[in-house]
């Protein structure tokens, strides 16, 4: 688990990067999503998206004021879109180590001479 500092408005809130949490956010831009595409829809993705940002909320450290609300989604999002990048780029530069490694290792037949 990776825990991020966010300070908004001079508060500091600790919130934990839980693969709830990354579940969370992406289900939250994916309403978003929803909603932007079809805005008739919007009514009925409310309600999903107002429990979602509450889920989000409550992982956060100490309890965040509806001031800073919007704010901290923000921030959350933003936090949570840094770590995914810094996984995928960890697992794409392991995966080139491990290629690279094993092109090392590959044992190169000799070639058969002709006689």
């Amino acid at each position: 688990m990776i825990i991020q500092e966010i300070t908004l408005s001079g508060k500091k809130y600790r919130l934990t990067l839980t693969d709830q949490l990354l579940s969370d956010v992406r289900r939250l831009k994916a309403l978003y999503n929803a909603a932007y595409e079809d805005p008739e829809s919007f009514e009925e993705v409310s309600s999903a998206i107002s429990d979602t940002i509450n889920q989000i909320a409550s992982a956060v450290e100490p309890a965040v004021s509806d001031s800073d609300l919007d704010a901290l989604i923000q921030a959350v999002m933003k936090a949570v879109d840094e770590k995914s990048k810094e996984t995928e780029e960890a697992k794409a530069k392991h995966a080139a180590e491990e290629k690279a490694k094993s092109e090392k290792t590959k044992i190169l037949k000799p070639k058969k001479s002709k006689k």
